[in-house]
């Protein structure tokens, strides 16, 4: 999500993981009712959420190893979200084949953030 304050672009990755998490719970309610789902939508409920959940915690960090910490969390939560993304069955509905790809396509960039946090992380050294 982008904020736009005094001609300058603030992106709120906070406001993101959350708007991933309720777009997963949207995704979930239309899907079919099988057994497997049954089991791998539960764990997709928890790892997207679980993104957003760390993000906050990430940014009420005690220390910079607390941060990096939980921002691996976040990584690893969007990256098994994507993962069970991809297990979900969503039958022929086309409509739902495109939501789970573009759900998929939102945890790929999450990780990219991520990613891109942690290396930035890494590099900054304390004065």
């Amino acid at each position: 999500m982008i904020n736009e304050q005094n001609g300058k672009r603030e992106y709120d990755l906070e406001e993101r993981t959350f708007k991933f998490a309720m777009d997963v719970r949207n995704f979930i309610r239309k899907l079919p009712k099988t057994i497997t789902n049954r089991e791998d939508v539960g764990q997709l409920t928890r790892c997207s959420g679980s993104v957003a959940a760390n993000y906050i915690e990430a940014n009420e960090a005690l220390s910079r190893k607390d941060f990096s910490y939980r921002i691996k969390v976040c990584r690893k939560e969007a990256k098994e979200s994507r993962l069970f993304l991809r297990l979900v069955f969503v039958g022929d509905k086309t409509e739902l084949l495109e939501e789970r790809e573009n759900l998929c396509d939102e945890a790929m960039q999450l990780v990219k953030i991520f990613n891109k946090i942690i290396g930035t992380t890494k590099s900054v050294t304390i004065s």
